[in-house]
């Protein structure tokens, strides 16, 4: 059937009335059969011999296609492709989005500061901080959530990298760089030079590695000691992340995961971790109206790539530059321009007025 053109428009017809439109799946899926009867390469050219089992079906497929396409199956082929080639352009004008990823944090990009606005869910977490000395493994757990979205929003990084990070202690000497390049993870140390926090990663851990970004360079980032940042990361250090580890095995990552009575390694995993951030924008970002909690109205769950969505954003519509929007997450404009373009502020004029304007202010 797959040789048959009729075939394929039927069942992308028969999609298009069940969900009301063309989406880039039906695309994806023409190009399959476009490859399937290309010259030299397609699979359904060099295999003819499946002409023979061929049968009719009443109203699509009749006696004289079957002969036609068993008389001369290259030129059958030829015929598919090209109606693939036509129906991927005809489609692709139309196509609208089934699943917009970016529906969940909605309310956030389309604020005018999405950084700020994201922002609220770690002031939510500072309000309803438990208290430590009744209840010592809540506020342990409050604390990591609070780290989470703030370390999240500070360096943009993708969750493999977030979730393997390597703690340092400020007594112990930093993990050589060629160390961690060996087991393509990153690490968060106190750096003497700029007193400070710092998180090291070298190149070989991002899943862009090869990226013009990076340059054969490690991403080195001073985490900065703002909105009680530096308080509670060390006393995550301290104390909190004792706490979550219990009787565990400590996995040497800066996130530990709660300790249960049959945990046997606190590490995180991909599964988990996502899970631990979608419980924090639950439990925190998402407003309930009953109770009045929740800090942004609107908000879905989601889990930590999103928060470079929100970075990336945020850079474009205060700059309107694609490129200073990749530096915020580790990639290129290209792909920025890709994603997150229709996020670019209808009035440019009004990027470049902000900007001059900061001169008439200063005089």
């Amino acid at each position: 059937m797959m040789i048959f053109p009729q075939a394929w428009d039927w069942y992308l017809q028969w999609r298009e009335q069940r969900r009301g439109f063309y989406t880039k799946w039906e695309i994806d899926l023409l190009s399959i059969a476009a490859a399937l009867s290309r010259e030299e390469t397609g699979w359904l050219r060099q295999t003819p011999r499946i002409g023979d089992h061929l049968k009719e079906i009443d109203g699509l497929i009749t006696r004289q296609d079957i002969d036609d396409a068993r008389a001369d199956w290259a030129a059958a082929c030829d015929r598919m492709y090209r109606h693939a080639r036509r129906r991927i352009k005809e489609i692709d004008r139309v196509a609208r989005i089934h699943r917009d990823p970016f529906e969940p944090i909605l309310p956030v990009l389309e604020a005018s500061s999405p950084v700020g606005e994201y922002r609220k869910i770690t002031e939510e977490i500072l309000r309803r901080m438990p208290d430590e000395r009744r209840h010592p493994r809540a506020a342990a757990e409050a604390v990591r959530a609070f780290l989470l979205l703030r370390i999240g929003l500070h360096t943009g990084l993708r969750q493999k990298n977030l979730r393997e990070l390597l703690l340092c202690r400020r007594e112990v000497l930093p993990t050589p760089e060629r160390r961690l390049e060996d087991m393509k993870r990153g690490e968060l140390r106190w750096s003497s030079r700029d007193h400070g926090w710092e998180i090291l990663i070298p190149s070989v851990a991002f899943k862009n590695a090869s990226s013009s970004f990076f340059g054969a360079k490690p991403f080195r980032l001073v985490l900065p000691d703002l909105g009680g940042l530096y308080e509670k990361l060390e006393a995550y250090i301290d104390r909190h992340r004792t706490r979550l580890i219990g009787a565990a095995a400590d996995p040497g990552t800066f996130f530990v995961k709660t300790a249960k009575m049959t945990s046997t390694n606190a590490a995180y995993d991909q599964n988990t971790f996502y899970e631990a951030w979608r419980l924090a924008i639950q439990r925190y970002g998402i407003f309930n109206p009953w109770t009045g909690r929740g800090a942004i109205r609107g908000l879905l769950p989601h889990g930590p790539h999103n928060v470079r969505d929100v970075l990336a954003t945020h850079i474009l519509k205060q700059t309107g530059s694609y490129e200073q929007a990749s530096y915020a997450i580790q990639d290129t404009p290209e792909m920025v321009a890709q994603h997150y373009g229709r996020f670019l502020p209808q009035d440019k004029a009004e990027i470049a007025a902000r900007i001059l304007n900061k001169v008439w202010e200063a005089a």
